[in-house]
């Protein structure tokens, strides 16, 4: 075991894949956030020298008020040559928006920095999560360079929190939309969006602040590209959100796909098939060779 930046690092190694777990990569207001990274087995170029793998930071779902950065679906990736790190964020009960985003930021930033020590390429980093996760993964994408988003959690400001590629599992994207679609969800005081958007301590949501944590707001034509999968009997996040974001990206002439996943809710294994899992490789594949 070594000891980076006064954290105390455990790795082990399962199979191929050495694993880093519970590593700080930000303390704030009293509040450690840990990453886990898997790391895949050691692969070569073709004249022979050690190839390091690129990244994928995966966010966890949960509603903004649970679930955990152990639970890593795509973490079958390091099998594929990627190295993985699940990160955690301050939920709600912690804080409301946009901490959970400025915790977001500070991975990819400590990941940027951190890179050499730990052997992988953060050249382009890629982002992914599911449901609450998805939307963050979302957010991130769109969000570069919006300084109220930033934050300046973890330090590592020399660092760029922009990713290159997004993969989002049926995230929320507009809740100015959702509460016109879904009001019975987005406007009750046990909605994990309620909390996340203040409702609980001012009594209400305002449109500012749908609009300040949605995705769509941000979106530009230098959003990178984005692969979203949506089942079609969804009813906690409508399809709705996510050919939202198909819809801005085709506006503006970019790399956005909807994959509709037939048959399948809110979640669940049809959305990791082996299937499934091919064409979010085939995805990221195509971004490094641009």
């Amino acid at each position: 075991m070594s000891v980076f930046l006064d954290c105390l690092l455990t790795s082990h190694t399962e199979g191929a894949v050495t694993e880093y777990t519970d590593v700080v990569f930000a303390k704030v207001g009293g509040h450690s956030l840990m990453l886990d990274i898997f790391l895949p087995e050691s692969t070569s170029n073709t004249d022979g020298l050690t190839k390091k793998p690129q990244l994928l930071m995966w966010i966890h779902g949960g509603g903004w008020r649970s679930g955990s950065r152990k639970r890593v679906p795509l973490k079958t990736l390091t099998e594929h040559g990627y190295a993985v790190a699940s990160i955690s964020y301050r939920l709600t009960d912690v804080d409301v928006f946009p901490a959970q985003i400025h915790d977001c930021k500070a991975a990819v930033r400590w990941l940027r920095a951190n890179a050499d020590r730990y052997g992988y390429d953060a050249t382009k980093i890629f982002v992914g999560g599911s449901s609450a996760g998805g939307h963050l993964a979302l957010l991130l994408g769109v969000s570069a360079g919006v300084d109220d988003l930033e934050g300046k959690v973890g330090g590592n400001l020399d660092q760029s929190s922009a990713v290159q590629a997004v993969v989002d599992f049926f995230g929320p994207s507009d809740f100015e939309l959702r509460g016109k679609t879904q009001p019975e969800i987005a406007y009750s005081e046990k909605a994990g969006s309620f909390a996340l958007l203040g409702g609980l301590k001012s009594g209400k949501i305002t449109p500012e602040a749908e609009r300040f944590a949605s995705p769509a707001t941000y979106v530009t034509k230098n959003a990178p590209p984005l692969l979203i999968f949506h089942g079609s009997n969804d009813k906690r996040v409508l399809i709705d959100q996510s050919k939202r974001m198909e819809t801005l990206y085709n506006q503006l002439g970019l790399s956005g796909r909807l994959v509709i996943v037939q048959d399948a809710g809110h979640g669940g294994p049809k959305f990791f098939t082996p299937e499934r899992i091919k064409v979010v490789l085939d995805f990221f594949d195509r971004q490094l060779q641009r």
